[in-house]
């Protein structure tokens, strides 16, 4: 599924349970480097931010909402979701359960545009002893 914003998101193929170990290799597949593998909590709230590069996210296990301006799209296990560099969004988890996910770009470094209060973002996490 291609949006209008660019933003891709590819279903898990496999007839198996994605585990880390599988979806790090689906990543890898798209030519993408893994920079992070983060567990977020239930109910998280990632406020607005873009990546200065195109950013992969590779989900293993939950449940998990990212807010574009065009719309809502949820990712869960196995799911890889590719954003195009510049791409608001907010991520939300709408419900208990914690989230766990392969973040990764091109080059396997990190570059984030807040364009609100960094509320969830990793350094955020980190202050709060999440992972």
């Amino acid at each position: 599924m291609k949006l209008p914003n660019g933003v891709t998101l590819h279903k898990w193929p496999h007839q198996t349970t994605p585990d880390a170990e599988s979806v790090a290799a689906e990543m890898a597949r798209f030519g993408f480097k893994s920079y992070d593998l983060q567990t977020v909590p239930g109910w998280f709230d990632r406020s607005r931010h873009s990546h200065d590069e195109e950013e992969i996210r590779g989900a293993v296990d939950g449940v998990i909402t990212f807010h574009f301006d065009e719309g809502p799209v949820t990712i869960e296990g196995g799911d890889i979701l590719i954003i195009p560099a510049g791409v608001a969004h907010e991520v939300k988890t709408h419900n208990p359960r914690t989230f766990s996910a392969y973040k990764g770009s091109r080059s396997g470094v990190r570059r984030v545009t807040e364009h609100a209060d960094g509320r969830g973002s990793v350094e955020d996490l980190a202050g709060r002893g999440a992972r």
